[in-house]
C-alpha cells in the first residue's frame, strides 16, 4: 500500500511551499517548481494546476495518493480562482485553509464565503506562518487523523 500524503492546492504565492516545508519538517531553502513534488508528508501542487482548469484531471488523479486535500485561500489577495463545488471532485477529506491571516483581516469573510462556495467543509483553518498562528492545530488535525486511520 502506498503512503498517503496531504495534497496542498492553492494559487501562486499563497503560501503553499512555506506550509509544505512546515508539514514536511523541512528547514532548507524554498524549492519551487512547475511539477508536483511528492515530499515526506505532502504532495506540492504548483499554482498553475488550479489556474488552468484543463489541468484539473491531473489533480484528481494525483489525489488518489492523498489522505487529505488542503485548499488554500490567501487572505491578502482573495481572488476567486476555484470553480464552484471544486472540492467535490475529491474522494478524500477536503480541508479549507486561509493563509496569511495576519494580512488584510477585512478579507476574512470573503475567504470564508469562497471556501463554502468551493465546497470545503468546516472547520476551516486560519494560519499565519510568520506568527505561527493555526499551524499546530492544522498539523494535529492532519497527523492525528492519519494515526486514527492506521489504527496506531
Amino acid at each position: 500500500m502506498r503512503k498517503k500524503r496531504v495534497m496542498v492546492i492553492g494559487p501562486t504565492n499563497c503560501g503553499k511551499t512555506t506550509l509544505i516545508n512546515i508539514l514536511n519538517d523541512y528547514h532548507g531553502p524554498l524549492r519551487k517548481t512547475q511539477d508536483m513534488i511528492y515530499g515526506k508528508n505532502t504532495i506540492d501542487v504548483p499554482g498553475s494546476y488550479i489556474e488552468n482548469p484543463w489541468m484539473y484531471k491531473h489533480l484528481i488523479a494525483a489525489a488518489q495518493d492523498a489522505s487529505h486535500v488542503l485548499i488554500l485561500v490567501d487572505q491578502s489577495r482573495c481572488g476567486n480562482i476555484y470553480s464552484p463545488g471544486f472540492a467535490k471532485a475529491f474522494r478524500c477529506p477536503v480541508v479549507g485553509v486561509i493563509t496569511k491571516i495576519d494580512l488584510m483581516p477585512e478579507n476574512e469573510d470573503l475567504c470564508l464565503r469562497q471556501l463554502r462556495n468551493i465546497g470545503a467543509s468546516e472547520p476551516y483553518y486560519k494560519i499565519s506562518v510568520p506568527t505561527g498562528v493555526g499551524i499546530d492545530a492544522l498539523k494535529e488535525y492532519l497527523f492525528t487523523f492519519e494515526k486514527r486511520v492506521k489504527g496506531d
